[in-house]
């Protein structure tokens, strides 16, 4: 790995790769209360004027990107996270689309995601989006169980999920997801079924559904070290895990990625641009970015951001240029989550390389043991594989090193 350095004075965008990137990334920090259980930078109690002030400087940076000497961002797909971007304003969120439409070349993109929390839901709003050319809303839903609701510090009503679908609906969005989390302390399986009940009578086209991780220094981390809480046993975590899985699998969605489910055709553009590699460019306080190989964060505090892109250069940390084995490596980690995996063909014509050599220890061990299915086309995980894709994803990141292949 290269360490470039950890400051934008060292880094600029004329340093990266001239092809264009396929993503594009916008980060909006502000909510109206932390949720204890995330770790995506976040800040409250800012006033419209401050969040207009911030939209000046997203189009800032946006500018950035459109010196001749910098990569263009092309994006076929485009994601809006936070934080809360329906907390932006509705006219500094108008003026945020129409300003990254006049600043970059937007003529490609197929799929516009934005966030929307469901307490702050607004039929005006989504209309708004929906005019500006976004194509696809995603509601944090987390549950459908009030006790649940408190124990994630989520400050809206399980009937404030419906009524959003509802009004996104009649603004005229089709593609729409609900976000679901398990393996909440003091969830049964009998609440996560009734959880699950509630998503499907949404029918929306696509449901993600993750287990609860606990990051360090959120509230919920502390909580637990602190005894206040106890993490739902794993046998009981990975029986909801199943039960998801068979649920949704069988109303007709498919389990595209290890937590993302879908009907045919509504999977998340944009999330499989980062599950295949894919390049993309970030913008705002804590944004990721990746461009063929190189990769960096943007400061993760709003008036640090600020400064370094008023100075007119990234506001980059962490800045690092991959080496092939690094790529190589995360590339497979990232398609073992898909149901997909890894096409030996398309691997080959990415990388000049044959995976059954690259790979041969841990396909063999993990094919022995029944965690990965191998056929002629390539391998994914099995139904038990799944259960450890995380450890088996770290085997094939540490395969791809030289030194581990002698």
């Amino acid at each position: 790995m290269d360490l470039l350095a950890p400051q934008s004075s060292s880094f600029a965008l004329n340093q990266l790769p001239r092809a264009p990137l396929d993503g594009l990334y916008v980060h909006i920090p502000f909510c109206f209360h932390k949720c204890h259980y995330c770790d995506f930078y976040s800040i409250t109690n800012q006033s419209p004027q401050r969040m207009d002030g911030f939209v000046d400087t997203l189009l800032r940076e946006a500018e950035l990107w459109t010196h001749s000497d910098a990569p263009a961002i092309r994006p076929r797909t485009i994601f809006f996270g936070g934080g809360t971007p329906s907390l932006l304003p509705i006219n500094s969120m108008r003026r945020l689309l129409i300003g990254l439409r006049d600043r970059l070349d937007l003529s490609q993109v197929d799929e516009w995601t934005c966030e929307i929390n469901p307490a702050t839901a607004d039929y005006d709003y989504c209309l708004m989006l929906r005019e500006q050319g976004v194509t696809r809303l995603s509601f944090g839903g987390q549950s459908f169980d009030r006790g649940e609701l408190t124990t994630l510090e989520r400050h809206h009503d399980p009937e404030d999920v419906p009524r959003s679908i509802e009004l996104a609906r009649r603004a005229g969005f089709s593609r729409l997801n609900v976000d679901l989390i398990f393996a909440i302390p003091g969830q049964t399986m009998a609440t996560w079924n009734q959880s699950l009940d509630a998503v499907l009578s949404l029918r929306t086209p696509h449901i993600s559904c993750y287990a609860l991780t606990y990051e360090p220094n959120t509230p919920l981390f502390v909580k637990r070290q602190q005894g206040k809480i106890q993490p739902m046993d794993e046998s009981l975590e990975l029986e909801m895990l199943s039960e998801t899985r068979r649920r949704l699998g069988s109303a007709g969605y498919r389990a595209y990625e290890i937590s993302n489910f879908a009907v045919p055709g509504e999977q998340c553009r944009h999330n499989l641009l980062y599950w295949a590699g894919g390049s993309y460019a970030g913008l705002g306080p804590s944004a990721s970015s990746h461009a063929h190989g190189w990769r960096w964060k943007n400061k993760p505090h709003l008036l640090d951001w600020e400064r370094g892109i008023n100075s007119g250069a990234p506001a980059a940390l962490d800045v690092e240029c991959l080496s092939v084995e690094q790529r190589i490596g995360e590339y497979a980690m990232l398609r073992l989550r898909l149901d997909v995996g890894i096409d030996y063909a398309e691997f080959s014509a990415c990388w000049g390389c044959d995976a059954r050599i690259v790979f041969a220890d841990p396909i063999a061990r993990f094919g022995r043991q029944g965690l990965l299915i191998a056929d002629d086309r390539g391998i994914r995980l099995s139904d038990s594989g799944v259960r450890l894709a995380d450890a088996i994803a770290a085997e094939f990141l540490t395969a791809a090193r030289p030194s581990s292949r002698g």
